[in-house]
């Protein structure tokens, strides 16, 4: 992924008012550590309080950066289909020759990690899951009910939450979703969603 297909997510989120900044990193040759630093600093740099949107990989990035910077000035932080649990797509897709190389050493680390997290900061955490079981994973993996055709609904879900929503979209339908964007501020902007599940 290069960013280029959180453009429209990006666009909407700063027509509902907010000052939207990317960052971006490598996720197949980089090292967790080199991207959290990074990720830090673009933080830091940035008028307080920061709102963190991140969907899938992404989100356990937003997780990861937290648990290891508690002291950001952070406002709230939204997490779309973020396979906090692990993902057995990823699990299943690890085990055919070569897959490592298409990873690399940082997905493959976070996507698999195995045990439960919970949320701990005092920043609020909205997570959003999709129920519409569109896309590669359901034919790679025996993916639990419901899910997004990659990540189970179960696995984004992340104890101490503040709120948790899932909508019939598809993991990658996400990014191009109008609900999904303006629930995604709603929650930055109030802490709250507006809907129920859908």
């Amino acid at each position: 992924m290069t960013g280029v297909e959180a453009t429209l997510f990006r666009q909407r989120l700063a027509h509902e008012g907010f000052a939207v900044q990317q960052f971006h990193y490598r996720s197949v040759t980089a090292q967790l550590d080199a991207v959290l630093d990074e990720f830090r600093a673009a933080v830091a740099a940035m008028p307080a309080p920061v709102h963190l949107v991140g969907h899938s990989l992404g989100g356990l990035l937003v997780l990861r950066l937290v648990e290891r910077y508690p002291d950001l000035p952070l406002g709230r932080v939204v997490l779309l289909g973020s396979p906090v649990n692990g993902s057995s797509t990823a699990r299943a897709v690890l085990r055919m020759p070569g897959s490592s190389f298409v990873f690399g050493t940082l997905a493959e680390t976070e996507l698999t990690r195995a045990g439960t997290r919970r949320w701990q900061h005092p920043a609020g955490l909205g997570v959003i899951a999709g129920s519409n079981s569109f896309g590669l994973g359901r034919f790679l993996s025996h993916l639990a009910e419901p899910n997004d055709g990659t990540v189970a609904v179960e696995e984004t879900r992340l104890e101490g939450a503040t709120a948790v929503l899932v909508l019939n979209v598809s993991h990658t339908g996400m990014m191009v979703s109008r609900t999904v964007v303006r629930e995604t501020a709603s929650f930055l902007a109030d802490g709250h969603f507006t809907v129920r599940e859908t």
